[in-house]
């Protein structure tokens, strides 16, 4: 079953189209990420799911149940954190989370069991501070526990980590790595490492369409490119670089070699027009060049790479 199918979605300001016959499945029990570049469409089509914005026209479903604005069916299944979460800042997590779970009629019995337990989640269960005094990075965690007080089969997290510093985001992401054990997690992102991090499969939207949607490992098979990458055994990584050079000089003088480059750590990335003449021809090079080979392997795209080929300049 699929925790949210999207088909032909629409929203239009004016002449604008920032949602553009967008169609979308997400499986139940994945950790989905949304991505694309900034006004692509992302926080106008989370809205439209969270019923927080009317489509122009489309359907938005539900664990098979059509939602419609206005109405209540199927939001007790989610959980919400917009990009900027507001959390009262005279209050204290419990009392916080208290009155979130009030808003969902949720009994008093399964709030004391489980707003301890959401605290313990995301890091924040010894926390006895007033939220005024809180981190950006504590809001967020806080936020993810608001999102999850009503138990909802698919939490849905706008930017959550988008503002943070390299800290804040790691505390954020282990979070939303440790939630697909309890639901389906569909996020927005421009984070590209976050998402590879967590994800089970993602989507890229660009000027309100779907460009491509795929797990991670089918979008590396899709975006595959003629290229190996070979790391030389050295003791430290300006000795593997001083090689990878000679290496480099050496092959680039192949009539099957279409270019070379070499990343921080010295590991040589070549690229072939000849793959069957490519794996002949480095390793030859390596024993001819006495260059000792720790590593051989076919490169893969990470996911920098094929976003930006999809997304384009």
């Amino acid at each position: 079953m699929d925790a949210l199918s999207i088909q032909g979605l629409v929203k239009r300001y004016g002449p604008v189209h920032a949602v553009d016959g967008l169609d979308l499945a997400v499986p139940a029990g994945t950790v989905f990420g949304f991505l694309g570049p900034n006004g692509a469409g992302k926080t106008t089509t989370l809205r439209m799911v969270a019923g927080l914005s009317a489509p122009t026209s489309g359907t938005i479903r539900l664990f098979e149940r059509t939602v419609t604005f206005g109405s209540h069916t199927g939001r007790e299944r989610i959980g919400y954190l917009p990009d900027v979460p507001d959390c009262y800042a005279h209050l204290k997590p419990v009392e916080f989370l208290r009155l979130c779970a009030d808003l969902c009629f949720v009994d008093r019995v399964t709030q004391r069991k489980r707003i301890p337990e959401l605290l313990d989640l995301v890091g924040l269960e010894k926390e006895k501070r007033r939220i005024g005094g809180f981190s950006r990075g504590m809001k967020q965690r806080l936020g993810i526990a608001q999102a999850l007080v009503n138990a909802p089969d698919l939490v849905i997290l706008d930017e959550p980590a988008s503002a943070l510093d390299p800290s804040g985001r790691k505390d954020v992401m282990d979070v939303i790595g440790r939630l697909s054990e309890r639901t389906t997690v569909f996020f927005s992102t421009h984070i590209l490492a976050d998402v590879e991090r967590v994800c089970d499969r993602v989507a890229i939207l660009v000027k309100g369409k779907c460009q491509v949607e795929d797990s991670i490992e089918g979008l590396r098979r899709r975006y595959a490119i003629d290229a190996h990458r070979i790391r030389l055994a050295a003791p430290t990584d300006d000795v593997r670089r001083v090689a990878a050079a000679s290496l480099s000089t050496h092959l680039t003088a192949q009539p099957w070699c279409a270019g070379t480059q070499t990343d921080e750590e010295g590991d040589l990335l070549v690229t072939y027009r000849d793959q069957t003449a490519a794996r002949r021809g480095i390793l030859s090079a390596a024993v001819e060049l006495d260059l000792p080979v720790e590593r051989f392997e076919p490169a893969e795209p990470d996911l920098e790479a094929i976003f930006m080929k999809v997304v384009g300049p």
